[in-house]
Protein backbone atom coordinates (compact mmCIF):
# COMPACT_ATOMS: atom_id res chain seq x y z
CA UNK A 1 0.00 0.00 0.00
CA UNK A 2 1.39 3.48 -1.03
CA UNK A 3 2.70 5.69 2.21
CA UNK A 4 3.05 9.42 2.22
CA UNK A 5 4.95 11.36 4.48
CA UNK A 6 3.96 14.49 5.85
CA UNK A 7 5.28 17.45 8.28
CA UNK A 8 2.63 19.43 9.39
CA UNK A 9 2.06 22.25 12.02
CA UNK A 10 -1.49 22.34 13.67
CA UNK A 11 -3.26 24.43 10.75
CA UNK A 12 -2.04 21.77 8.32
CA UNK A 13 -2.86 18.97 10.38
CA UNK A 14 -6.62 20.72 10.88
CA UNK A 15 -6.99 21.06 6.68
CA UNK A 16 -5.23 17.25 5.78
CA UNK A 17 -8.12 16.30 8.34
CA UNK A 18 -10.42 18.36 6.55
CA UNK A 19 -9.82 16.81 3.26
CA UNK A 20 -9.51 13.14 4.54
CA UNK A 21 -12.95 13.72 6.25
CA UNK A 22 -14.71 14.29 2.54
CA UNK A 23 -13.79 10.39 1.20
CA UNK A 24 -14.34 8.23 5.08
CA UNK A 25 -17.21 6.22 4.69
CA UNK A 26 -19.20 3.56 7.18
CA UNK A 27 -16.78 0.73 7.56
CA UNK A 28 -13.08 2.83 7.51
CA UNK A 29 -11.04 2.59 10.42
CA UNK A 30 -7.90 4.77 10.96
CA UNK A 31 -5.01 3.36 13.17
CA UNK A 32 -3.34 6.07 14.72
CA UNK A 33 0.49 5.06 16.13
CA UNK A 34 2.98 7.55 17.71
CA UNK A 35 4.45 8.54 21.19
CA UNK A 36 2.27 10.32 23.91
CA UNK A 37 1.68 14.31 22.35
CA UNK A 38 2.52 13.42 19.10
CA UNK A 39 -0.79 14.19 17.66
CA UNK A 40 -3.62 11.03 17.67
CA UNK A 41 -6.01 13.04 19.55
CA UNK A 42 -5.90 16.14 18.07
CA UNK A 43 -5.47 14.31 15.12
CA UNK A 44 -9.36 12.40 15.90
CA UNK A 45 -10.83 15.54 17.17
CA UNK A 46 -9.86 18.02 13.82
CA UNK A 47 -11.43 14.77 12.09
CA UNK A 48 -14.37 14.32 13.99
CA UNK A 49 -15.13 17.82 13.81
CA UNK A 50 -15.23 17.96 9.77
CA UNK A 51 -17.19 15.07 9.25
CA UNK A 52 -19.61 17.10 11.82
CA UNK A 53 -19.64 19.83 9.53
CA UNK A 54 -19.73 17.69 5.95
CA UNK A 55 -23.23 16.73 7.34
CA UNK A 56 -24.15 19.97 8.71
CA UNK A 57 -24.51 18.73 12.29
CA UNK A 58 -22.80 20.79 15.11
CA UNK A 59 -20.08 19.27 16.61
CA UNK A 60 -19.30 18.03 20.03
CA UNK A 61 -18.61 20.25 22.69
CA UNK A 62 -15.46 18.65 23.39
CA UNK A 63 -13.59 15.54 22.16
CA UNK A 64 -11.30 14.31 24.74
CA UNK A 65 -8.79 11.36 24.70
CA UNK A 66 -10.75 8.11 25.62
CA UNK A 67 -7.81 6.80 27.88
CA UNK A 68 -10.08 6.01 30.50
CA UNK A 69 -13.31 5.15 29.17
CA UNK A 70 -11.61 3.57 26.23
CA UNK A 71 -14.27 4.01 23.84
CA UNK A 72 -16.39 7.36 22.82
CA UNK A 73 -18.85 7.06 20.73
CA UNK A 74 -20.19 10.21 18.39
CA UNK A 75 -23.89 10.06 16.80
CA UNK A 76 -24.45 10.97 13.01
CA UNK A 77 -27.15 10.77 10.78
CA UNK A 78 -26.89 7.45 9.25
CA UNK A 79 -23.74 6.25 11.41
CA UNK A 80 -21.71 6.57 14.25
CA UNK A 81 -17.90 7.28 14.75
CA UNK A 82 -16.24 5.31 17.38
CA UNK A 83 -12.88 6.24 19.37
CA UNK A 84 -10.43 4.43 20.58
CA UNK A 85 -7.62 4.65 22.75
CA UNK A 86 -6.13 0.69 23.53
CA UNK A 87 -3.16 2.28 25.41
CA UNK A 88 -3.94 0.12 28.19
CA UNK A 89 -4.97 -2.74 26.72
CA UNK A 90 -2.32 -5.50 26.58
CA UNK A 91 -3.52 -8.48 24.53
CA UNK A 92 -5.77 -9.21 21.66
CA UNK A 93 -8.09 -11.35 23.78
CA UNK A 94 -8.99 -8.39 25.71
CA UNK A 95 -10.51 -6.87 22.40
CA UNK A 96 -13.45 -9.16 22.50
CA UNK A 97 -14.84 -7.72 25.95
CA UNK A 98 -14.71 -4.27 24.02
CA UNK A 99 -17.16 -6.03 21.16
CA UNK A 100 -14.69 -3.69 19.15
CA UNK A 101 -15.46 -6.21 16.41
CA UNK A 102 -19.07 -6.01 16.31
CA UNK A 103 -19.33 -1.88 14.81
CA UNK A 104 -16.42 -2.19 12.99
CA UNK A 105 -18.49 -2.54 9.35
CA UNK A 106 -21.30 -0.07 10.85
CA UNK A 107 -19.06 2.57 12.05
CA UNK A 108 -16.56 5.14 11.13
CA UNK A 109 -13.63 3.45 13.77
CA UNK A 110 -10.55 5.93 15.42
CA UNK A 111 -8.22 3.77 17.28
CA UNK A 112 -4.96 5.19 18.80
CA UNK A 113 -2.53 3.06 20.05
CA UNK A 114 -3.46 0.09 18.18
CA UNK A 115 -0.93 -2.59 18.21
CA UNK A 116 -3.10 -5.44 20.11
CA UNK A 117 -5.74 -5.10 17.49
CA UNK A 118 -3.60 -4.93 13.86
CA UNK A 119 -3.49 -8.18 13.30
CA UNK A 120 -6.59 -8.95 13.72
CA UNK A 121 -7.93 -6.39 11.03
CA UNK A 122 -6.73 -7.97 7.76
CA UNK A 123 -10.05 -8.20 6.65
CA UNK A 124 -11.33 -5.24 6.90
CA UNK A 125 -10.96 -1.77 5.45
CA UNK A 126 -8.45 0.05 7.56
CA UNK A 127 -5.72 3.08 7.46
CA UNK A 128 -2.35 4.13 9.40
CA UNK A 129 -0.92 7.18 10.56
CA UNK A 130 1.82 6.95 12.66
CA UNK A 131 2.92 10.36 14.16
CA UNK A 132 6.49 11.52 14.84
CA UNK A 133 7.56 15.05 17.28
CA UNK A 134 9.95 16.77 15.00
CA UNK A 135 9.63 19.63 17.27
CA UNK A 136 7.43 21.82 19.63
CA UNK A 137 5.22 22.78 16.18
CA UNK A 138 5.78 20.21 13.92
CA UNK A 139 5.05 16.39 13.42
CA UNK A 140 5.72 14.16 10.99
CA UNK A 141 2.83 12.13 9.77
CA UNK A 142 3.63 8.85 7.92
CA UNK A 143 0.17 7.57 5.92
CA UNK A 144 -1.49 5.46 3.34
CA UNK A 145 -4.84 8.01 3.56
CA UNK A 146 -4.25 8.01 -0.29
CA UNK A 147 -8.06 8.35 -1.90
CA UNK A 148 -8.64 8.78 -5.88
CA UNK A 149 -10.11 11.89 -6.81
CA UNK A 150 -12.87 8.92 -7.94
CA UNK A 151 -14.32 8.13 -4.45
CA UNK A 152 -16.17 11.39 -3.46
Amino acid sequence: MQKEILNLNLEGLKKFCEEVSLYLKKGDIICLSGDLGSGKTTFSRYLINSIYQNQNKEPPNTIKSPSFPILLTYELNNFEIYHYDLYRVSKSSDLINLNIFEELNNSITLVEWPGTLLDSLQNYNYFSIHFDILDENIRSLKHNLIFSKNEI
